[in-house]
């Protein structure tokens, strides 16, 4: 009698521990799991999702006199060196700070007196973003910041680091995106004589478009390959 109950007693708690580990395999993500899925998505974004994508053919802006405009894609970069894509001094904080990649492209305003290279730098984490983001200019000078990028063969060509006259830096998330801008007629900086800061606002308010889409959360789809819940 006493056997037969203790087989009883484990048949019971065998059943509980099977049901419980049923239920484990068969639950949905919790919040925090979701949670996690989406901010492994950003974190990736700049990677997982086509260049075009992140770079859209044209981006919208507000003209100086008024209305809308559209500035221009002219290319991108293949290459994302961290190094290669800002001045040494900003090149060294990357590294410190856990830099994971850089992503470029080039820009033309409507009127097509204007050059901007956007660049998305990834990070290993917001923390290491935020550290690397007060290794740059944040009050629009185009040094210590994000290097040209000259295209071959179009408008850009002589985009070098001696035409900028302008920067800007943004964060969010494991993302910092730079601009730095310049004029087409591949002017120095130096030799412009009167100063226009306002030709230029409009790179910031592309940038702030890139950075939005890359770092705006979405609610994971843990039936979709690009996600892990």
């Amino acid at each position: 009698m006493a056997a037969s109950a203790l087989t009883l007693i484990c048949a019971v708690a065998a059943g509980v521990a099977g049901s419980a580990a049923g239920t484990e395999l068969t639950r949905g993500p919790s919040t925090a799991e979701l949670h996690a899925a989406a901010q492994r998505e950003i974190a990736e974004r700049w990677r997982a999702w086509p260049t075009g994508r992140i770079f859209p053919a044209t981006l919208p802006y507000a003209a100086e006199q008024g209305g809308r405009e559209r500035a221009r894609r002219i290319g991108i970069s293949p290459r994302t060196s961290c190094a290669d894509s800002v001045d040494a001094k900003a090149a060294t904080a990357l590294r410190t700070a856990g830099c994971r990649g850089v992503v470029r492209a080039t820009y033309i305003d409507a009127l097509r007196g204007v050059l901007v290279t956007i660049g998305v730098v990834a990070m290993r984490d917001e923390r290491g973003a935020l550290h690397a983001k007060s290794a740059f200019s944040d009050n629009g000078e185009p040094a210590p910041g994000l290097r040209p990028l000259a295209l071959r063969g179009t408008v850009a060509d002589r985009f070098t680091p001696v035409v900028r006259q302008a920067g800007s830096v943004r964060q969010a998330g494991p993302y910092l995106v730079l601009t730095t801008a310049g004029q087409v007629d591949g002017r120095p900086a130096d030799a412009v004589a009167e100063q226009r800061p306002a030709i230029f606002a409009f790179a910031t308010e592309i940038s702030e478009h890139v950075l939005s889409e890359l770092s705006t959360p979405r609610m994971p789809d843990c039936t979709a390959k690009e996600w892990t819940c």
